[in-house]
């Protein structure tokens, strides 16, 4: 059974005037058979309908731009070939090597291939559910591969839990470039499992090359992000904006900018550890 599945969306420019808008299809197209969670290495499709956007883009996208930096990366700390070759299998240096010669490659898309929507391919799985399992979406649960986690996120823990003949390797996470993409950020690094047990308001305040004021609020294992300062913050942040993006990117040490007052924290500061829970890099 040859079952393959795939998706590109776009934008289409045309300077042409469109006579009729189109409409959506008239049916969900979707089974809900859950076989996309079921398949995912990472967990990044959850149960309760949520996705995880950093597990996702930290494996399967793992030889596009934020995985290629890491790799450059190991590539500079090696102190020679034997040193780089115990950080980089030959197999994981010649996947490199191929998605910088002929694209870059993807390293599940599992969701995709086990699902079973489709005219052309929804045949297989209504006329024999077993087999379907059996022969598209058992296969890659049983796959002994290598795992791309950010340390200390809900992938690690869920591969180590549900996938453990996987390797679980440690690669570093999305790094912003701005304080304005560590806001924007927020949402797609956020762990809602570590996250469990939270309940606080964050006011941030950055000033410097970069002003900015964002409330930031875990509850429920829930994240909201909010311009300006909105409410009563249990904990509030002022920083030099390229001193918190030096932190973020551990550039700088955090201690030694609170020392120097490039940046302030007041209300309960132990609310800070659990922010840096939910959004480990």
């Amino acid at each position: 059974m040859d079952v393959r599945n795939f998706i590109l969306l776009g934008t289409v420019l045309i300077d042409a005037e469109i006579e009729e808008e189109s409409t959506p299809i008239d049916y969900n197209p979707c089974l809900e058979c859950k076989l996309c969670v079921a398949a995912c290495p990472v967990g990044a499709i959850k149960l309760d309908g949520q996705f995880d956007p950093s597990a996702c883009l930290t494996h399967n996208y793992r030889e596009f731009m934020n995985g290629f930096t890491d790799w450059v990366e190991r590539v500079a700390d090696s102190r020679d070939a034997l040193d780089y070759r115990s950080k980089v299998t030959d197999v994981e240096t010649v996947s490199m090597w191929q998605s910088l010669s002929f694209g870059a490659n993807y390293k599940a898309a599992y969701c995709l291939a086990v699902c079973p929507a489709g005219e052309d391919v929804i045949g297989p799985f209504l006329n024999d559910r077993p087999t379907f399992l059996k022969e598209i979406v058992k296969p890659l649960q049983d796959k002994e591969e290598t795992v791309y986690v950010v340390p200390q996120s809900d992938a690690e823990d869920f591969v180590r839990k549900r996938f453990p003949h996987k390797t679980a390797k440690q690669v570093a996470g999305v790094r912003p470039t701005s304080v304005a993409g560590f806001v924007s950020g927020m949402k797609i690094i956020f762990q809602s499992g570590k996250a469990k047990g939270v309940n606080a308001t964050y006011h941030f305040s950055f000033f410097g090359k970069e002003t900015l004021d964002v409330t930031v609020t875990i509850k429920d294992q829930m994240l909201t992000v909010t311009p300006g300062l909105v409410g009563a913050a249990d904990c509030s942040v002022r920083a030099d904006s390229a001193t918190w993006l030096g932190f973020i990117r551990k550039e700088k040490n955090i201690v030694w900018a609170v020392i120097t007052g490039k940046v302030k924290i007041s209300g309960r500061r132990r609310l800070m550890g659990e922010f840096a829970r939910c959004f480990p890099s």
